[in-house]
């Protein structure tokens, strides 16, 4: 029987798939479902998003998501999630999400994530 610890030793994660970034723009602004730090995926257009007041894009394309501003000198990905009212596990997950399903990271982004992590 597993203990308490064993059962709950995980972290959930929302995805919510959408037709368009323009769709998936408007959902993060009247959608109670979608939180933030939920990942955005846009087959259609090859973009993974973060869910916030203003959603964006991990991926090189973000179509009608707001792309990432170039970090600052000395930025690690935890200042930068910070600054977004996200964690850095949102953006890890949402980039491997991308890398997963082959669509290009933004460039500042992956320069902040590091080594690749290796999928099991």
């Amino acid at each position: 029987m597993l203990t308490d610890s064993e059962r709950f030793a995980f972290e959930t994660r929302r995805h919510h798939a959408f037709a368009s970034t323009g769709n998936a723009y408007d959902a993060t602004q009247c959608d109670e479902a979608i939180g933030t730090g939920d990942t955005l995926i846009i087959l259609a257009e090859g973009v993974v998003g973060i869910a916030m007041t203003w959603p964006f894009a991990v991926t090189q394309a973000s179509g009608h998501l707001h792309a990432l501003a170039a970090p600052r000198e000395g930025d690690t990905l935890g200042a930068l999630a910070s600054s977004l009212g996200v964690q850095s596990a949102d953006f890890e997950h949402a980039a491997q999400m991308a890398r997963q399903l082959g669509f290009l990271l933004d460039p500042q982004l992956e320069a902040l994530l590091g080594p690749r992590p290796e999928l099991g």
